[in-house]
Order: structure tokens, then C-alpha cells, then sequence
């Protein structure tokens, strides 16, 4: 009778024990298989984030000669030249 009392974690690590029957081997792949996966997934996302830092570069004026911005560089920057567009923008909205 399943009434919910002590039967029912002892069926639990039944259970458990079951899928615990794996190999030693198996294991190993399968830890693989997920690090390789996860790997692959953390280099997209890096591919996709620099690919996107690079179309926003490309939008901010630098000077030709100027070395290529770091990550944090090209944030900074471009937040400042949002704000400067902005503060131009209020500035003119005022004087209209």
C-alpha cells in the first residue's frame, strides 16, 4: 500500500541505485561529452559577444591610427558618446 509513509524512500533509493549502476567509463564519456558541450557553447557565446562588441566599434568615431579599443574600452566609450549625444540633443531641444 503506497500511503505515502516509510515505503516510499526506500523505493526512492532503489531508484537511485539504479541509475547509480552506471560504469565507470560511461561516466567518464558522458562527463566528457558534457564539458565538450559546455565548451562549445561558452565559444559561441564568445564568438556571438565579440562579433557584437566589433559592430560597435565600427559605429563609434576613433581615429583611423587609433589601436583597436579593449572590450571595456569600447563600453566606456560608447556610453560616453550616447550620453554626449544625448546631452547634445537636450541642449538643442532648449535653445529651440
Amino acid at each position: 500500500a503506497s500511503s505515502g509513509g516509510p515505503a516510499e524512500p526506500r523505493e526512492r533509493r532503489r531508484r537511485r541505485g539504479r541509475a547509480r549502476a552506471r560504469t565507470e567509463a560511461l561516466l567518464h564519456t558522458l562527463k566528457r561529452s558534457r564539458r565538450v558541450k559546455a565548451n562549445d557553447r561558452e565559444r559561441n557565446r564568445m564568438h556571438h559577444l565579440n562579433a557584437a562588441l566589433d559592430e560597435l566599434r565600427s559605429v563609434l568615431p576613433t581615429f583611423p591610427d587609433d589601436a583597436k579599443l579593449t572590450k571595456i574600452e569600447t563600453l566606456r566609450f560608447a556610453y560616453n558618446y550616447i550620453w554626449a549625444l544625448s546631452e547634445t540633443l537636450r541642449l538643442a531641444e532648449q535653445s529651440l
